[in-house]
């Protein structure tokens, strides 16, 4: 079964974010992707010192097939050095993960499934 770890802004921890609404689609996807016979998990986090030993936690606690970096750390400016080094945890931490992107909450399954369907061998991709 194919594992996916996706990683994000906890909707509450952000200022101007509407964290119930939010949270409600975050905690629809595990179900989403259940329906596709992937085992996901999500570390969802505070743009804060927290952030950091739990993501590396989270990339250390299983091998990972995909990695999927939320919008939410992906878009703003100025998230950019969060984001950047998310992406380099996920290098460190998670070596043989594709990385993926999603656009909002709601399309982590989408984001994964486009490195899990590919017959892409993930050692050219490093």
């Amino acid at each position: 079964m194919a594992t996916v770890l996706v990683v994000g802004f906890d909707p509450h921890a952000v200022p101007g974010m509407d964290g119930d609404g939010l949270r409600a689609v975050l905690d629809a996807e595990p179900a989403r992707f259940a329906t596709h016979g992937i085992d996901a998990a999500m570390t969802l986090v505070a743009p804060d010192g927290t952030a950091e030993p739990a993501i590396v936690a989270a990339l250390g606690s299983r091998p990972w097939d995909v990695v999927v970096i939320g919008g939410g750390i992906r878009k703003p400016e100025p998230a950019l050095p969060f984001f950047e080094r998310v992406v380099n945890l996920v290098r460190r931490h998670a070596p043989e993960a594709a990385i993926a992107f999603h656009t909002g909450g709601a399309d982590s399954v989408e984001a994964a499934r486009r490195w899990l369907e590919q017959d892409v061998d993930r050692a050219d991709l490093r």
